[in-house]
């Protein structure tokens, strides 16, 4: 067994009555310096980087705000369960790239943060500015094809038809029970960190860095793999975990570390990678069905189990540490990826 800083690493699991094993002597990947300084460099993770400084401007005081900026949503006190309040602006680059499969998107980004919450959607409603009516109708179609597949109701927003630019936004309203939530500043050290994602899908062809593995699959396939993380939160198995975003699988976690004031060492080699991907395109991907977790050792092996179970391919990749980095590592190989004390991501510690 691998160790690292004196900590095993469990790469054993058990699924369904199954060892599974994950080779301790796969080939290398890309020089980890050069994969390191890619990734650090990616615009997925570096146009985060501002959201630390506008906190400053957004003074809380609620005794009913149990959890606000660093999460997926924000967690309003209501009860014996909680609402989650969410909102994404889709980026210029995706709109200008392709108006239907950003309008598709919008509902697909907010749906997954409630659920990497432990939650489930209710509802959401829209910002949609436009400067040509061709792009809104192609808007439109594509988050009417999002409703459709993941049954969220968008139920009234705000239309401007006469902008000089196209942009979309969209705010979404979850629920959950309050002793399941699952956030991002709960990860401690010594747990382990599982990567789950569909593998079965593509680079979509309108935006090489989205991978599709979502817009092709019934209503009844995609709520039942969003659901694996109610499952997880409201089993106990899972305390802390984030939907893979724009950052990538690493971005993702750095900014699940950062908020949790821990770090982390990841084996690359232990990644699922979908066929026909390297690993440096994957890491750099929004995966479209993928969630990233710490759960502590003795619950991995039921972490995997639902995570396979709901048709996700998951794997263990590293373990949580007390340091302040996050460390990558593949064979007797480690660069820093990200050193928190004079790095940030998001800025939100």
């Amino acid at each position: 067994m691998t160790q690292h800083h004196g900590m095993p690493l469990p790469w054993i699991a058990s699924c369904f009555g199954v060892i599974f094993f994950w080779s301790e002597h796969k080939p290398h990947v890309m020089n980890l310096q050069s994969l390191a300084a890619e990734l650090r460099g990616f615009v997925g993770i570096t146009r985060k980087k501002q959201i630390g400084n506008l906190l400053q401007f957004f003074p809380i005081d609620s005794e009913r705000i149990i959890a606000s900026f660093g999460e997926d949503a924000a967690v309003i006190d209501d009860g014996d369960e909680v609402l989650l309040l969410a909102a994404d602006g889709i980026w210029s680059k995706l709109m200008q790239a392709d108006p239907e499969w950003s309008g598709y998107c919008s509902v697909l980004v907010n749906v997954h943060d409630i659920a990497a919450m432990g939650g489930w959607p209710v509802a959401m409603v829209d910002v949609l500015s436009v400067d040509d009516q061709e792009v809104a109708k192609r808007v439109l179609q594509g988050m009417k094809k999002g409703i459709e597949r993941f049954n969220v109701p968008i139920i009234g927003g705000h239309l401007h038809p006469d902008t000089p630019y196209s942009a979309l936004d969209v705010a979404i309203l979850g629920k959950a029970k309050k002793d399941a939530v699952i956030l991002s500043s709960t990860a401690r050290p010594g747990e382990v960190i599982v990567a789950a994602a569909d593998m079965d899908g593509a680079p979509h062809p309108s935006f090489s860095i989205n991978f599709d593995s979502t817009s092709f699959k019934d209503r009844k396939t995609l709520l039942f793999q969003l659901g694996s993380m109610q499952e997880l939160g409201e089993a106990g198995l899972v305390k802390a975990g984030k939907d893979i975003s724009n950052p990538g699988l690493l971005g993702t976690l750095a900014m699940l570390l950062e908020t949790s004031g821990v770090g982390a060492v990841v084996d690359v080699d232990r990644i699922p990678v979908p066929k026909g991907l390297d690993i440096a395109s994957w890491l750099k991907m929004y995966p479209g069905m993928g969630f990233v977790v710490s759960t502590k050792p003795e619950n991995v092996t039921r972490v995997l189990e639902v995570f396979h179970r709901r048709g996700l391919t998951a794997a263990v990749i590293g373990r949580v540490t007390s340091g302040q980095k996050l460390v990558i590592r593949s064979g007797d190989e480690e660069a820093d990826l990200f050193d928190f004390a004079v790095d940030c991501v998001t800025g939100i510690r």
